[in-house]
């Protein structure tokens, strides 16, 4: 309740109230899309999934605090950090992933941010993630890569408050390691600490120390992590962990200015045949590492990129409305990624016609520019989706029992859950925005991640 009048004080003192904005955010027009307005939605997403103890200034008022005992029954403290999705598991691996992006987009595009007036509140976001992350690195090599039992989270439709089941806790280190998270870990961690170099350099230079301790335990002790945290497996299972050193190792090069990390990220490159991997996301991370390479060393990584990218647009299927079509689950998630790394080619002079009409024809499509003439991202432009699969967004307000009851019922969410980008249509732009329709109508932290980035691009390209 104290959280809840600070924030409604909040909104007095400045003189407005939630009549004159749009899910938290004011609306400042553009055409096609008011790309200001959605990269402040994009970012209240978070607080709707933020774990733990709230702070007083959380905008999602329907949210309290949850989980805060994570991680006692293991002797460690693990609260806070962001639930994965449309439900209650914390896994580092995904999560690490959704904070290396994030930070790579306000790195790449600070401006846009800057213009929307975003920049306290993307830090905030992103320390979400990161003072979460310091908190699991208990020692050089451990690192606490889940919390919660999935199949048990997923017998559980209620909103997180009410949790009473148990939050196992799973450990990486050196006798049961994991590269994948460390890596990836390592990336984020780097790249976050350039983007508080300036407000808070201290911090930085926290992240940056544990940045470099979560690479030298990816590197040394070599595993592949859901081989060693099967709980997870079923969910978030690794196709291999060689792009992730690579990525780990060339974000440390680029914070640190080290050639070490440079001779070792280029030695990956080639030893896990990054060149030639045209995706980018939670698991897979070589295009990714094609446009930083191509960024940071040029040369022939530009022409890697340039293939990359090619691919995207050229040989992946289109679907009839326009969307770039990779896979059925997340199907936006991944025509965005594809995009932010699109627009990176063209700020490094690739292609640019093709590819800034590729990315933004992707980013348009999920705001409206399709053959349903719907919006994708919850609460916002129009007729967007009103059924999510989003367990707190579904329950009434905290006073009303919740349950299985309100997963079935076609009425719509009682909790608006704004920015949220919502997995996507089909091959064939079918959507259908039912609760039970996980695959296209579940919500992510990785399926917003690269939505920020290209959204803050287009920031900068719109006029003020």
């Amino acid at each position: 309740m104290e959280r809840r009048v600070v924030f409604i004080l909040a909104l007095l003192v400045a003189g407005t109230s939630r009549s004159e904005a749009v899910g938290y955010c004011s609306e400042y027009g553009g055409s096609p899309y008011d790309y200001r307005e959605l990269l402040c939605q994009s970012l209240v997403f978070y607080e709707a999934n933020r774990s733990g103890k709230l702070p007083s200034d959380q905008r999602v008022e329907w949210r309290y605090d949850s989980a805060v005992d994570d991680g006692a029954a293991d002797g460690v403290d693990l609260e806070g950090g962001y639930y994965d999705a449309g439900d209650f598991v914390k896994f580092a691996f995904p999560m690490g992933f959704t904070m290396t992006f994030l930070a790579w987009g306000y790195i790449s595009y600070e401006d846009g941010f800057v213009q929307a007036g975003q920049v306290e509140y993307f830090e905030k976001t992103l320390r979400w993630a990161t003072d979460y992350f310091l908190k699991s690195h208990t020692a050089p090599t451990t690192i606490w890569a889940q919390v919660g039992d999935s199949d048990l989270d997923h017998t559980f439709w209620d909103r997180p408050e009410n949790m009473t089941m148990a939050r196992p806790s799973f450990v990486l280190n050196e006798t049961n390691p994991g590269t994948e998270v460390g890596a990836e870990l390592a990336a984020g961690l780097a790249a976050s600490s350039m983007v508080f170099q300036r407000s808070d350099p201290a911090y930085a230079a926290t992240l940056l120390t544990a940045a470099k301790e979560l690479f030298d335990f990816a590197n040394t002790y070599r595993a592949v992590y859901s081989d060693n945290i099967p709980e997870g497996d079923a969910y978030y299972t690794s196709s291999g962990y060689g792009d992730e050193l690579t990525w780990g190792a060339i974000w440390l090069y680029r914070a640190t200015g080290d050639d070490s990390y440079r001779a070792l990220a280029e030695q990956f490159y080639v030893e896990f045949n990054v060149a030639y991997g045209a995706s980018f996301n939670w698991d897979n991370k070589k295009s990714g590492c094609n446009a930083v390479f191509a960024e940071l060393l040029g040369g022939e990584y530009l022409t890697f990129l340039q293939q990359n990218v090619a691919e995207f647009r050229n040989n992946y299927v289109t679907t009839p409305g326009g969307l770039h079509y990779f896979s059925q689950w997340g199907s936006l998630r991944h025509a965005l990624n594809h995009a932010f790394i699109a627009f990176k080619a063209a700020d490094l002079g690739i292609d640019v016609d093709a590819n800034v009409e590729f990315a933004e024809r992707q980013v348009n499509y999920a705001l409206g520019t399709n053959p349903s003439d719907r919006s994708y991202v919850v609460g916002v432009g129009k007729n967007p989706p009103t059924h999510c699969h989003h367990r707190a967004a579904s329950c009434p307000d905290i006073d009303v029992p919740c349950g299985w009851t309100y997963f079935d019922t076609p009425d719509p969410n009682p909790h608006i859950l704004y920015g949220a980008l919502v997995g996507g249509p089909d091959e064939n732009d079918v959507y259908a925005d039912n609760r039970t329709n996980f695959v296209q109508n579940e919500v992510a932290t990785d399926y917003n991640a690269g939505f920020v980035g290209t959204l803050a691009r287009m920031v900068i390209n719109q006029p003020l």
